[in-house]
């Protein structure tokens, strides 16, 4: 006998009715807080995951790149006083390279 598990042509009229039920109650800035539903179901985030998702919004609208550390670099470079280690250098091509092609010769 098989199982239907995506129940088709069967719908539910309790999980219909909740789902049209949902309010979002926003937070003092504007963002989603809670989600609470008709019948005295609620969800919250806690403060932690409130705090990571501000974050996360932090961290995607970023450009990944340290200015200052660039600009100190920079003006290294044009002095003359940035100085290259080529051993550490080589070694860490020696490895891209093996992460690269997989070859594991720097292992």
């Amino acid at each position: 006998m098989p199982i239907n598990i995506n129940n088709a042509g069967l719908k539910n009229a309790n999980i219909d009715n909740k789902s049209g039920n949902r309010q979002v109650q926003n937070d003092s800035q504007g963002k989603p807080a809670s989600v609470s539903q008709k019948g005295g179901e609620a969800v919250s985030l806690t403060s932690e995951a409130k705090s990571l998702g501000g974050l996360q919004e932090k961290a995607m609208s970023s450009s990944g790149i340290d200015q200052a550390k660039v600009d100190k670099i920079k003006t290294a470079i044009e002095s003359g006083s940035y100085k290259i280690n080529v051993e550490q250098l080589a070694d860490k091509l020696a490895q891209f390279e093996s992460d690269l092609f997989g070859n594991g010769s720097n292992e």
